[in-house]
């Protein structure tokens, strides 16, 4: 067998390990009694548009047409939807021939990936990083390359990018809002990025790519701007899903946005297609792909995330936990009060908190709160807290 996918199946992440575990404690002690921030699994329930437009999808469109095979790529109808709603919401030349339909997020990145890469290349991304971008890296062949953030703001270290940028570095991979800081980059981030990134392209003499991982752009709270990376950087590979900002994460539905005034932009595209053809992941969900061509611009109600997020960083700000305000998503990294996050873990299971610890974030010493939950569960688990912090006398 394949030691490497072998290594990959009996071992889950430690996300999953996790939420695995809560679901068992629940079956102990009560699913209310267990305080359960593991996965980010949207909590509040998809737009009654979506589920309009599906049963009118279900109700009025030849069966053997909705459920069939869609173009390789995705059906024509929907990419021009969504192409003609980048153009007009962030301002940038789009072309459905340039769209790429894909199962969510991360099969968009793993084929973004593969279509840039090629064996033995590097890519660059900032910690904290998802954990499962290592995998994605290395299934098309390159190393995953973490830096390391500002501390205090977890925003591009650009003294650290200067120096690891090089002939082998094929993207830059970002992610923002970001998980799991729900730190939002800047403009003046992204700018700079893009000034490097050009010179850095000229110096080495190959382009390198902007890979950005974009499923929580929906979710800001206080009027915090998400800049469009492609306005600043023109090759850009938008890597985007419907997961989070329509609540369907189980549904897998989302698309690869090749710039068409990137570099050779014309032949990424193809390598897009014949990455998506490599991995088995031609025709994407044929009903939600329509479904999402009804829906362009909608989102579920995130007023609900900003409220749990307010309410969980005072309290916990409040019993002298130390974290990031996060502009955007639905998570909070906060600093563990013991240098080993693991064991501050294993010691929040007694109050039963579940919580992630930040080593496979590339940040260890941090933990992840997914707060993606209920504000009643929210509410519930804060003399948890105030107990757990009370055994580091904070």
């Amino acid at each position: 067998m394949n030691q490497r996918m072998y290594g990959l199946g009996s071992k889950r992440s430690v996300i999953r390990e996790i939420f695995e575990f809560g679901k068992k404690r629940a079956q102990e002690v009560g699913a209310e009694n267990v305080y359960d921030f593991s996965l980010g699994n949207p909590s509040v329930n998809p737009p009654q548009q979506v589920e309009d437009v599906l049963t009118q999808l279900l109700r009025e469109e030849n069966p053997t047409a909705l459920h069939g095979y869609t173009s390789a790529q995705g059906d024509l109808t929907v990419r021009r939807a969504i192409s003609d709603y980048i153009t007009k919401t962030h301002g940038v030349p789009c072309d459905p021939d340039y769209i790429y339909m894909t199962c969510g997020a991360a099969a968009s990145l793993v084929i973004s990936l593969s279509a840039v890469c090629e064996e033995g290349d590097e890519v660059i991304t900032f910690a904290p990083y998802f954990t499962e971008y290592k995998v994605f890296a290395e299934t098309a062949g390159a190393k995953l390359v973490a830096l390391a953030s500002e501390p205090d703001t977890f925003q591009i270290d650009f003294n650290l990018l200067e120096k690891s940028v090089g002939a082998k570095t094929a993207a830059v991979l970002v992610n923002s809002p970001n998980n799991p800081s729900g730190v939002v980059y800047s403009e003046e981030t992204i700018r700079k990025l893009a000034d490097l990134l050009r010179r850095k392209s000229a110096e080495t003499g190959r382009t390198i790519y902007l890979v950005t991982d974009e499923p929580y752009r929906e979710l800001v709270y206080g009027g915090v701007k998400v800049p469009y990376l492609t306005a600043y950087y023109k090759d850009t590979i938008v890597c985007y899903s419907y997961s989070k900002s329509l609540s369907l994460p189980g549904e897998r539905i989302g698309y690869i946005f090749v710039n068409p005034q990137a570099d050779r932009a014309k032949e990424i595209y193809l390598a897009v297609c014949g990455a998506g053809r490599a991995h088995g992941y031609v025709c994407a969900p044929s009903l939600f792909q329509k479904m999402i061509a009804r829906c362009q611009g909608i989102t579920s109600d995130v007023s609900v995330y900003e409220k749990n997020r307010d309410l969980l960083v005072g309290a916990l700000r409040g019993y002298g936990f130390r974290c990031v305000q996060p502009g955007g998503a639905f998570y909070l990294f906060v600093k563990s009060p013991e240098q080993d996050a693991n064991a501050f873990c294993e010691r929040a299971k007694k109050y039963d908190l579940l919580l992630v610890p930040g080593d496979d974030f590339g940040c260890p010493g941090y933990v992840r709160i997914a707060y993606c939950v209920s504000p009643e569960m929210i509410k519930r688990s804060l003399p948890a807290f105030e107990k757990l912090a009370g055994e580091y006398s904070l």
